[in-house]
């Protein structure tokens, strides 16, 4: 690192060249961006392949050892190109093709391409040979996302949203539907992981959902959908091909379960399920390689990400911080009506004792870090806003409420009370039960969320207000409906399904669960951070609730970013975290010390910083700064 105060840095593994494992591209720090990079196992040597002035966030390698990434605007749309590997020109990987954001690339063993793009409300696949003039193969009337393409470029998998009547659709390279994929049962649905890498094998790999559990299944032309019932998980898996011809059907799956990861090889033709050993904490990412080896990306809640091989091959270093982080860390479980409720509880070293073990002193401040979603949940893993909050003296709960992954699929789907009512219902009883053992005070504890996260945050502030002393929203749904009106097609489906309609199908179900209707109830000082180009949270509804706000007299700053939704740029990423944690300080402690941040982060850029002042009672701070547009899993679509 050379300019910046801090690295950045992308949680995935380095992608790797079928013809030469040893060649491989991926995602690192160049002076506080993230950059695309060449990366050498034989000699050990990177090489820069990008340098976007707000970074590069995507990029891969194909066959013939081209590195590939997405260049892309302000607004995260724009096209692929590619360069060789030991350096040349910047080219084109499609010609003839209109901008539009990345929803899935693909490149066959003979060149062929194939490329998702989206506009906001339809997805077009492209096809044709690398550099050439491209043609549309379809255009889908929603976000849907290209999950697959056969080694000879005959056959195409699409992917379609969350609560779409059919999850996967292969066709011919020529648009043809081959077939139409679906679920099983009345909450059933299918996930596309890619087709067989090895030519001459047609063969699709799926992850089914079947009422409380996941299975491995696969469909072949002709034959169809194939499950395997001794390949079944009781929480959420994922799963890759093993790319030699040798090795047969042969998979790797991993399964992230209450938190922590475990790595699985499944022989699909003799029907045998094998463990792979890894050390006990999360694994962010995990990939089969040629001959065996595996690579996987390992963390814990003490430990930063380190990119690790079986067999021994040399992989890049991750900009993190070295060795252990600070803290005393544990997990709990919190009794509710739809079964216990797990936190990953991170205290200041010193502190875990607590009253409960008769321990002196009041227990520290408390944070409720809540994650976004809500399909997604909080890891035994590392994470710099932890990082930053133990080493600043708070106390860290980061709750996996119903609704997140992790807990199988009728956790998932657990809303009884409604929307967000649900979950606020967990942080209150995580709440009471870290009192009652000790280990926090009912006069110190506050909120910070993200995203979905963020939503929780301002819901949990309006309809409990007397239970937290201060919040913090960072690109929160303020407002469901006018959020619902303004969003991306595929959070709209997400609404409508979570929901169970439309703002004009169940006009109460979005009211009763809108942060917008309580923002006369908060009682907490609150900080909102909102960003002036997000098409997830937007603007819009943002600024009516913090109307809302001012209208009620109730205390708050704001913050504002140029940029978008998704993958802060590293400076806005630093900026967040050291108004929001002098915020709590002050808020939970009546301090006005420096936060303590790390010397490491996720990822972006920095930039130039703008403040202007509000009006009474409120602080308005926006930074200028520009963001990536990063995806999710098109069957999982989340805010955050």
């Amino acid at each position: 690192m050379t300019g910046s105060r801090y690295q950045v840095y992308r949680a995935a593994l380095p992608e790797v060249c079928a013809a030469d494992p040893a060649l491989m591209a991926f995602t690192a720090d160049a002076d506080g961006r993230c950059e695309v990079f060449a990366w050498d196992a034989g000699t050990g040597r990177a090489r820069q392949v990008t340098d976007r002035p707000r970074g590069t966030l995507h990029g891969t390698i194909d066959r013939d050892a081209n590195v590939w990434w997405f260049d892309e605007d302000a607004h995260g749309a724009g096209h692929w190109r590619f360069q060789p590997f030991r350096g040349g020109p910047d080219l084109p990987g499609l010609t003839g093709v209109p901008p539009g954001t990345p929803r899935g690339l693909a490149v066959s063993d003979d060149g062929t391409v194939a490329l998702g793009l989206g506009d906001g409300r339809t997805t077009t696949v492209h096809l044709g040979r690398r550099g050439a003039r491209a043609h549309e193969v379809t255009r889908v009337d929603r976000h849907a996302t290209l999950s697959g393409l056969t080694a000879t470029a005959g056959l195409l998998a699409i992917s379609g949203p969350a609560g779409s009547e059919h999850a996967v659709t292969v066709l011919a390279a020529d648009g043809t539907p081959r077939a139409v994929l679906s679920g099983a049962g009345e909450h059933g649905r299918l996930w596309s992981l890619g087709f067989a890498p090895t030519a001459g094998h047609d063969e699709l790999l799926l992850v089914r959902e079947d009422d409380d559990r996941y299975l491995l299944a696969s469909w072949r032309p002709g034959t169809g959908i194939r499950t395997y019932p001794w390949c079944a998980f009781d929480s959420e898996i994922t799963a890759r091909w093993y790319p030699d011809a040798d090795a047969g059907r042969t998979v790797l799956i991993r399964e992230d379960r209450h938190g922590r990861s475990t790595l699985h090889r499944a022989r699909l033709d003799t029907g045998t399920l094998t463990r792979v050993p890894t050390p006990p904490g999360s694994l962010l990412d995990a990939a089969p390689r040629a001959g065996g080896d595996v690579h996987y990306l390992w963390t814990d809640t003490a430990h930063p990400p380190r990119m690790h091989s079986t067999a021994g091959t040399a992989l890049p270093a991750l900009g993190t911080v070295p060795g252990r982080v600070p803290g005393d860390h544990r997990d709990l479980w919190t009794p509710t009506p739809d079964g216990p409720v797990h936190t990953w509880l991170s205290l200041p070293e010193g502190r875990a004792e607590g009253r409960a073990a008769g321990g002196r002193g009041a227990p520290p401040p408390l944070v409720l870090l809540v994650h976004g979603g809500p399909a997604d949940h909080d890891r035994d893993a590392y994470d710099g806003v932890v990082h930053s909050l133990v080493a600043s003296g708070f106390a860290v709960a980061r709750v996996n409420y119903r609704g997140s992954t992790g807990y199988g699929p009728r956790w998932r789907r657990a809303f009884g009370a409604g929307v967000g009512l649900t979950q606020v219902e967990d942080l209150v009883a995580v709440r009471a039960d870290l009192i009652g053992r000790g280990l926090a005070r009912p006069d110190a504890v506050g909120l910070w969320g993200t995203s979905w996260g963020g939503y929780l945050t301002l819901l949990a502030l309006g309809t409990r207000p007397g239970l937290w002393q201060a919040g913090v929203a960072v690109k929160p749904v303020a407002d469901g409906v006018a959020a619902y009106r303004t969003t991306t097609s595929a959070l709209r489906t997400l609404d409508e399904r979570l929901y169970g309609g439309t703002p004009d199908e169940v006009p109460e179900a979005y009211a009763r669960s809108s942060p917008i209707r309580y923002a006369s109830r908060v009682r907490a000082p609150l900080l909102v951070v909102a960003a002036t180009r997000d098409a997830k949270c937007p603007p819009g509804q943002v600024r009516g609730y913090l109307a809302a706000l001012r209208d009620a007299g109730v205390r708050h700053e704001s913050m504002w970013l140029d940029s978008g939704h998704d993958g802060y740029e590293g400076g806005d990423h630093v900026a967040v975290l050291r108004r929001a944690v002098v915020f709590l300080d002050r808020e939970l402690r009546g301090t006005h010390r420096s936060p303590k941040t790390p010397p490491a982060d996720r990822r972006g850029d920095s930039g130039r910083v703008r403040t202007a002042a509000a009006g009474t009672g409120t602080a308005e701070h926006t930074e200028r700064r520009t963001a990536h547009a990063e995806g999710h899993h098109p069957q999982r679509p989340a805010r955050g």
